[in-house]
């Protein structure tokens, strides 16, 4: 299901000056340039921020996909805000990969799990951060992020051997992509239902244990002020070099599950990390969305290839969800998959999403 699309050699134009996603864009077009088979030229990549340009974990995915496949790049160095991409095939086997720690192991996986799968599976190793604050960590990426995949016939088992905490990192977990089963017909989420359960767990790792009940007190008690009632669970990491912690929630509704999490950083107190995990929580429960705003842009792809026949022949192989808030992320990647695939993704303001064959 893997290789060239009908445009075959033509070049897919990217903008990425827009907005704060650049990273976002690039991650999902490596995975759709190693699906496809098309080559893209990215532009303007993140020249509003600062430090503009490519990132050291922006250019772990680059180098990742690479490593996965018979690609070629040009630009792909560190302050870089233009990259040409050229795939070649995607060879299932058995990787093992530096990813840094800013961006983390969890986006360089996510950018190379989708061609991997399609190309028939294969294992990753993954070293550097796994519980990082820009982006998801590795409780979500195993809670949340993986049973929605499981969702498309896309699956793969996780195993974490030891923690990388931010700016340190040192973590490693694997990764056993497996090749698709059968697709749905249909992914429908159009509401979120009754809640069922609220799990806070805190990670604690070349810290004090205590510290992990405090965090999780914290989360428990802004979650009754709001109503919600929860349990926990606190539990020890294994580290290398870099100590940290995080609490972690999964909320599970009568029809999605959702996750939110915090990290804490030095200088807050672990009441302060457990009420902002609490925090985010209860800003989506005010909202109308029946999943998260992370896991809203992340669905994108995976629909896309269900919508496109990528996933095998199905019909009529439409996504439907609403999301708690339209992100810039999400409209990154609606650019992304327009480009690369005959889909059309309609986004209305206020988060109902859906994703069909063009």
């Amino acid at each position: 299901m893997t290789g060239p699309s009908r445009s075959g050699e033509d070049w897919v134009l990217l903008d990425g000056s827009g907005g704060e996603a650049g990273g976002q864009l690039l991650r999902s077009a490596l995975s759709l340039s190693l699906i496809t088979g098309r080559p893209f030229h990215l532009t303007g990549l993140r020249e509003q921020q600062d430090p503009r340009g490519l990132r050291p974990h922006h250019l772990a995915c680059v180098r990742g996909a690479e490593a996965i496949s018979q690609s070629t790049s040009e630009g792909a160095a560190v302050g870089a805000s233009e990259l040409r991409f050229t795939p070649g095939p995607v060879r299932p086997g058995d990787y093992i990969l530096e990813a840094g720690t800013a961006g983390g192991t969890p986006l360089v996986f996510q950018c190379l799990f989708f061609p991997l799968a399609l190309a028939g599976g294969g294992r990753l190793t993954l070293r550097g951060g796994t519980h990082v604050a820009h982006g998801p960590s590795y409780p979500y990426l195993s809670s949340v992020w993986m049973p929605a995949m499981h969702a498309y016939g896309l699956g793969a088992s996780l195993s974490l051997t030891h923690a990388g905490f931010y700016p340190e990192g040192g973590g490693e977990f694997q990764a056993e992509v497996l090749a698709p089963e059968p697709p749905p017909v249909l992914v429908e989420l159009p509401s979120r239902g009754t809640l069922h359960d609220i799990a806070v767990s805190t990670y604690v790792g070349g810290l004090p244990f205590a510290l992990a009940d405090r965090q999780s007190r914290a989360a428990e008690a802004a979650l009754r002020e709001r109503g919600l009632y929860c349990h926990t669970k606190n539990r020890p990491l294994p580290v290398t070099r870099s100590a940290g912690s995080v609490t972690f929630i999964l909320a599970q509704f009568e029809n999605t599950f959702a996750g939110f999490e915090a990290l804490g950083e030095r200088g807050q107190s672990p009441e302060e990390v457990g009420r902002e995990a609490a925090g985010r929580m209860t800003r989506f429960m005010e909202s109308g969305g029946a999943i998260d705003e992370h896991l809203g842009d992340q669905l994108l792809l995976p629909a896309a290839l269900l919508a496109s026949g990528r996933l095998g022949p199905v019909t009529p192989g439409t996504t439907r969800f609403t999301t708690a808030r339209v992100t810039e992320h999400l409209q990154a990647q609606v650019r992304a998959v327009e480009h690369f695939l005959p889909v059309r993704v309609e986004v209305e303001p206020g988060g109902e999403v859906l994703i069909r064959p063009a």
